[in-house]
């Protein structure tokens, strides 16, 4: 995953300068159909139906030299009243609504999302990964 340069500074200032970081105490999964960027700048998923979803992670485990935490529960989204169109990437998001990015990812699979569809992130899906 790509961290935003929201939380690049956050985290920056908490380690380094000794600045307040408060984390969000609910995260949220967004889709995306073009690539967010460390700045925030993609086209988030909007309408029929859509709406972002919490999501929570497994404590975090070194995996093939990565530390690496894993989705700890399947994310469902609603179900598409409309088409979303092709869906390319999701982020972490500190709101249901505007908040910042935390993260983004392309998805191995891009999907194009059409009215009657149901998109769903499995379990234990590996959605931050960060090198160690």
């Amino acid at each position: 995953m790509q961290i935003s340069n929201w939380l690049s500074a956050q985290l920056l200032n908490a380690a380094l300068r000794n600045t307040a970081f408060t984390p969000p105490s609910t995260v949220y999964l967004a889709l995306y159909t073009s690539d967010p960027t460390a700045a925030d700048t993609g086209t988030e998923v909007s309408g029929g139906g859509y709406a972002r979803r919490v999501v929570t992670f497994a404590a975090p485990a070194l995996e093939n030299g990565f530390q690496t935490t894993k989705n700890s529960a399947d994310v469902e989204f609603p179900i598409a009243t409309a088409d979303w169109g092709l869906v390319t990437h999701v982020g972490i998001r500190t709101a249901a609504t505007g908040g910042n990015l935390m993260w983004s990812k392309a998805l191995d699979n891009p999907r194009t999302i059409e009215s009657g569809d149901k998109p769903k992130f499995l379990k234990d899906g590996t959605l931050v990964r960060f090198a160690q």
